[in-house]
């Protein structure tokens, strides 16, 4: 495994799979929506992929959102998951919402698979091999200039401390909007990401996510031949802000973004 991590894609499509599998079979609207973490459906998909993993693989490390604390960012080897990206969307029926899961290694992100059960897609990757989406190889898009690009941002984020990442998200509208083709702001950061490498989205800027949510979006998009940054610098589990598109894109969007949040506070929104 330690040469191959693509020796696991089989072991993530299944932990993705019995994922969404729990979120077809929960009713969407007896989880309610809370300032922070949904314990009911997140912990639910959580705890199951965590034993799964755990039994599967259990010499490698686990972290996770509703408990983060079960395992460390820096590990050698860990498997990073994110349970629902977003819980707002899912509690409401909208099918924009997504399961992802990565293996990470000292940090960055080798393979990565995102599965939205209800568009009834699957995106994975793996570190030299390229991205896909089911069969089909992901290219990211041609734009080579912001004026023609599609740019997505992530949500507002809600719950204790929110005020400064909605102040970003808003800052980052106001200066793209007259830059670029359009702005979308749909919410789910994994999705986002995987736009990118489909290119259904020339570049998103994300802020705030805990990085190892989004690590399998990260490992997508690179594969498909996007560059994923954090002001200017590689973006890695440390980090706070995710720019992703075309490296001509964001070479433009680096110093925008960087301009709006010049001293980035890790998972400052969710």
């Amino acid at each position: 495994m330690r040469e191959n991590p693509g020796s696991l894609l089989t072991v993530a499509f299944q932990a993705a799979a019995t994922a969404s599998e729990i979120l077809r079979a929960s009713p969407p609207r007896a989880f309610a929506e809370k300032s922070g973490w949904d314990l009911g459906v997140e912990l639910a998909v959580e705890l199951a992929i965590r034993s799964r993993l755990a039994a599967e693989t259990p010499d490698i490390g686990f972290l996770g959102e509703a408990e983060e604390r079960a395992g460390t960012p820096g590990a050698e080897w860990a498997w990073a998951l994110g349970p629902i990206d977003v819980t707002s969307d899912f509690a409401r029926s909208v099918p924009l919402c997504a399961v992802s899961l990565a293996l990470l290694h000292h940090g960055h992100p080798v393979l990565g698979v995102i599965d939205a059960p209800f568009l009834q897609k699957r995106y994975h990757a793996v570190e030299g091999r390229g991205a896909y989406l089911g069969d089909k190889r992901l290219l990211a898009g041609p734009a080579a200039s912001l004026r023609d690009a599609i740019v997505a941002i992530g949500e507002y984020p809600v719950g204790q401390d929110s005020d400064r990442g909605s102040q970003l998200r808003l800052a980052a509208r106001v200066q793209l909007a007259p830059l670029v083709h359009r702005v979308r702001m749909l919410g789910t950061a994994v999705l986002d990401l995987a736009w990118v490498a489909e290119g259904q989205r020339d570049a998103s800027v994300t802020f705030g996510y805990r990085p190892w949510g989004i690590a399998a979006g990260v490992v997508i998009a690179r594969e498909a031949g996007a560059t994923v940054v954090e002001h200017g610098g590689p973006h890695d589990v440390g980090s706070a802000v995710a720019v992703a598109g075309p490296s001509a894109l964001v070479g433009e969007l680096g110093p925008l973004v960087q301009a709006i949040d010049p001293t980035p506070l890790a998972m400052n929104g969710v």
